[in-house]
């Protein structure tokens, strides 16, 4: 994992350039959705728009702490302390995600946004405070890494609760692959901003400006409604844990898991794999990836819609399982775009799918425990997959974590099939 950051961070500089194709692409997602939204107001709406654009916003500025880890290194830290600094914002992340889903079905889902982005603004400002040595205000930083979980938690419960509220049933599978394309650029995007300011003005600009993204998004998500409905209280006794218990939920989390473990594996090695082969253009995996899951999103998004999504998943899961398994064949650049080709249209179909398999006719009262579920299981797996799959590296070599992915995505498919398509109600 941190050898997979450090890599990224080496050839970003030199391949940033394809990554503005991706922002072009989210300005044109943004000026075809306005212009669908006359024709289509059940879906894209005003307040459809509004949360797309802030959460564009508040990923970009996620995206931005990617970077992260050169400060630490600056100052001081070593890998060790860079692993736990970073893996301490998902440890906090999936802990308090009980509590985070109790507090989006009480206290509101605009509020809890509101908070959950109010933390990336006003925490890169505290970061302004450490300076000097690392080892001078460690349990300081590691304080403050646990907050900013925090807010990571609520920021991304409250704002699928919220999608969920506004996007017509019919059409939840379409609505939540749409919203999912702008999180998709703005995190690709947050680490190409971050990185010539890092080097041209510093870290103090760094943080400013990845706090300017968050009051942005602040800005952007003022005009929108309160979708939480204060009279209905039909939440109360419904605990997290009773949520998370029901067959179907705890099924459908049960795959989303596997799905994070993936997505570690994306996240980590597949850069440090690539070097060790000596190829030159590393980063076109991770642009063919987020090109293919956002030529998904934008062709692909009603078909679940229409045929459901328990049909979709299992294809979707052999689909990204496959591609994975394909970098096992790679020695050359070609190889590796088609693997990220691969893997990018698996995700692009089941992360919205699976979203939406978990919502879909469950009551509006308990949706923000829901999406507690479903974002926490992706974490859980991230860091499980994180662990595991980084001691399989270092006993057996990076090929060996392809396989063992693509045997934990098989495991997922058998576990749907065989578990939960029975338990659907």
């Amino acid at each position: 994992m941190l050898s997979a950051e450090k890599g990224d961070l080496l050839i970003m500089e030199q391949y940033s350039y394809p990554w503005i194709a991706l922002y072009i692409i989210n300005l044109n997602f943004m000026k075809t959705s306005l212009q669908l939204g006359i024709e289509a107001s059940g879906l894209y709406t005003r307040d459809f728009l509004f949360l797309a654009a802030a959460n564009f916003f508040v990923t970009t500025c996620m995206g931005g702490f990617f970077l992260f880890p050169l400060f630490i290194k600056d100052h001081g830290g070593s890998e060790a302390d860079i692993g736990i600094l970073m893996g301490s914002i998902t440890i906090s992340s999936v802990l308090a995600r009980p509590w985070i889903a109790q507090v989006v079905d009480r206290f509101g889902r605009k509020k809890s946004y509101f908070l959950g982005t109010f933390s990336f603004a006003a925490l890169p400002i505290v970061y302004l405070l450490f300076d000097g040595d690392i080892s001078g205000y460690y349990k300081s930083l590691f304080a403050v890494r646990v907050f900013q979980g925090l807010g990571l938690a609520l920021c991304f419960t409250s704002a699928f609760t919220m999608i969920a509220d506004l996007v017509p049933p019919e059409r939840l599978n379409e609505g939540l692959s749409m919203f999912g394309i702008t999180g998709l650029i703005g995190v690709a995007i947050g680490p190409v901003i971050s990185e010539p300011i890092i080097r041209n003005f510093g870290f103090d600009i760094y943080f400013i400006t990845i706090a300017f993204l968050a009051v942005l998004s602040l800005i952007v998500q003022f005009p929108l409604p309160e979708t939480y409905i204060p009279g209905e209280r039909l939440d109360e006794g419904v605990s997290f844990l009773s949520v998370m218990k029901r067959k179907k939920i705890f099924g459908v989390g049960l795959i989303t898991v596997f799905f994070g473990i993936a997505l570690a594996t994306q996240s980590s090695f597949v850069t440090p794999f690539a070097e060790n082969l000596g190829l030159p253009n590393i980063s076109v995996y991770f642009i063919a990836y987020s090109v293919a899951a956002i030529i998904v999103r934008l062709f692909g998004s009603k078909l679940a819609d229409r045929v459901g999504e328990t049909k979709v998943i299992p294809w979707a899961l052999l689909v990204i399982a496959i591609g994975f398994l394909f970098l096992v064949l790679v020695d050359n650049t070609f190889l590796l775009i088609i693997a990220g080709f691969i893997t990018g249209c698996g995700h692009g179909f089941l992360f919205p799918c699976l979203n939406a398999l978990m919502i879909r006719n469950e009551p509006v009262q308990i949706r923000g425990k829901i999406s507690g579920v479903f974002t926490g299981s992706i974490d859980l797996g991230t860091f499980l997959g994180s662990i595991s799959l980084g001691y399989i590296g270092e006993w057996y070599g990076y090929r060996h974590i392809f396989i063992a992915t693509f045997l934990f995505l098989m495991i997922g498919l058998m576990v749907f099939l065989g578990y939960v398509k029975k338990n659907l109600r």
